[in-house]
C-alpha cells in the first residue's frame, strides 16, 4: 500500500531489485538492518545482541509495506499511523470550542463606509433623535465593537455613529413603552434604520421579533459619561483641580480719620460647599425596567438635509420635486436655516423608497425621522 506524502526510507543503500526482493523474504520481526548491514532500528526489548549498546535508541516504526509494526504503536500491519491528524483535530475543536474573552473598552473608532454610505463617528451624550428601530437577526456568538459579549437577552442596542458605550432611553412611540439600554455596538448597516435592538429589547417595547417601530433615542448623559470613564481607552483631560480649603472672614480696622466703632475683630472660617460624588458606573447587564407614557406615533417623515441659506436648499429641493420635496423654514430673529424634507408618508415602505431614492441622487445624509 502506498500512502500521498510519505516515502519508504530506503534500506538497501543501492542494492538492485533482486536484492530488495531477498531482503523482504526474509522471516523477521523487525527489519532492524539495511543491505549493507547498517543498523536501523533496536530490539523491542533492549540489547538484541552482546556487546550493542542500544539502550539510548529510540525505537521508530519501519514504514515498508511488508513490514509489520510495533505494538506500542497500536497499528495493524500495513497501516501507517501519524500522531499530527489527531494532534490537529484537537487545536480545531479547541479553537472552535474556546469561550471568547470580553474585553470592554470606550471606542469611538474610524469613518467607516457601510453599502453606500460613509459615517463619522463623534460623541454626542446630548443626543436625541427619532427614526425606525429594527431588530437584530444575528444569533451568533462574538464580541461587540467594544468588546462587550453580544447578548440577545440583554436590554443592548447598536448605533452607526455614536460613543460606545452609551446609556439611552429608547421610546416605542406607537406604544408608549420606553426603557433604558446600553448602545454597544456598531450599526445598523442599513440607512433606513436609526437603531438596532435586541430581542429582549423589543419584547419590552412591545415590538414584534421582526417588527418595525417608530422610535425615539435619547441619550442619558450622567449615565454615559460614567459608563464610559468606567472602561479603558476613554478620553481624559488629565486635570487636576486646585486644592480647595476654607475661606477666612475677619473684620478690619477702619480706615484712618474714622473712628473705630465698639465692635470687635471676628474671624471665622466658612467651609467650602461639597463637592459632587461621581456618578457610579451603571452595571455592564441593566436591569429591566420598563415605563409607559402616551403614544405618538407622529408622521413619518424623509429629511433631505438643512441649509443655512435658502439658494442651496431650493437646489435640493428641485433636485426632489418629483418626490414631493418642500423647503421649510426653521429658526428665530436673526438665526434662519432652511430645512429640505418630504412627508408626510403613509408607511414604512414609502419611506423607505423615498429615502433609496435620495440616496440615489446624491443626498447622503437623507434620513427617516418621526414628526
Amino acid at each position: 500500500m502506498s500512502w500521498p506524502g510519505l516515502s519508504r526510507p530506503s534500506t538497501t543503500c543501492g542494492a538492485g531489485p533482486a536484492k530488495i526482493a531477498d531482503d523482504r523474504a526474509k522471516p523477521h520481526s523487525y527489519q532492524d538492518k539495511g543491505s549493507c548491514g547498517a543498523r536501523l532500528f533496536p530490539h523491542r526489548h533492549g540489547k538484541d545482541k552482546p556487546g550493542h549498546d542500544d539502550e539510548r535508541a529510540t525505537p521508530r516504526p519501519n514504514f515498508s509495506p511488508a513490514a509489520p509494526y510495533p505494538d506500542s504503536y497500536g497499528a495493524k500491519p500495513g497501516h501507517v499511523t501519524t500522531a499530527w491528524p489527531l494532534f490537529a483535530l484537537i487545536l480545531l475543536t479547541y479553537a472552535c470550542t474556546h469561550p471568547l474573552k470580553p474585553d470592554p473598552h470606550y471606542v469611538l473608532g474610524k469613518p467607516y463606509q457601510a453599502g453606500p454610505i460613509w459615517y463619522y463617528p463623534a460623541e454626542s451624550y446630548d443626543l436625541d433623535e427619532t427614526g425606525l428601530a429594527a431588530v437584530t437577526k444575528d444569533t451568533t456568538t462574538r464580541l461587540t465593537a467594544d468588546g462587550e459579549l453580544f447578548d440577545q437577552t440583554a436590554l443592548a442596542a447598536a448605533h452607526p455613529s455614536i460613543q460606545l458605550p452609551a446609556i439611552a432611553r429608547v421610546t416605542n412611540l406607537e406604544t408608549g413603552l420606553e426603557t433604558t439600554v446600553r448602545i454597544n455596538d456598531r450599526g445598523t448597516g442599513d440607512p433606513h434604520r436609526l437603531v438596532e435592538i435586541t430581542r429582549r429589547t423589543a419584547v419590552l417595547l412591545g415590538m414584534p421579533p421582526d417588527g418595525i417601530a417608530r422610535v425615539r433615542v435619547t441619550v442619558l448623559p450622567v449615565e454615559s459619561h460614567a459608563a464610559a470613564e468606567a472602561l479603558p481607552g476613554a478620553p481624559s483631560l488629565g486635570l487636576t483641580s486646585a486644592p480647595r480649603g476654607g475661606v477666612e472672614v475677619a473684620d478690619l480696622p477702619p480706615p484712618p480719620g474714622i473712628g473705630r466703632g465698639r465692635g470687635h475683630i471676628v474671624a471665622e472660617t466658612v467651609a467650602p460647599p461639597p463637592e459632587a460624588a461621581p456618578s457610579a458606573a451603571p452595571p455592564m447587564r441593566l436591569p429591566e425596567s420598563v415605563s409607559r407614557t402616551e403614544p405618538r406615533p407622529g408622521r413619518l417623515m424623509v429629511r433631505l438635509d438643512t441649509f443655512d441659506q435658502r439658494r442651496y436648499a431650493a437646489v435640493q429641493q428641485a433636485r426632489m420635486a418629483a418626490a414631493g420635496a418642500v423647503i421649510v423654514p426653521i429658526g428665530e430673529g436673526r438665526s434662519h436655516q432652511y430645512r429640505v424634507e418630504i412627508g408626510p408618508v403613509p408607511d414604512v415602505a414609502h419611506a423607505d423608497a423615498i429615502l433609496d431614492q435620495a440616496l440615489l441622487s446624491g443626498i447622503p445624509d437623507a434620513r427617516i425621522i418621526v414628526d
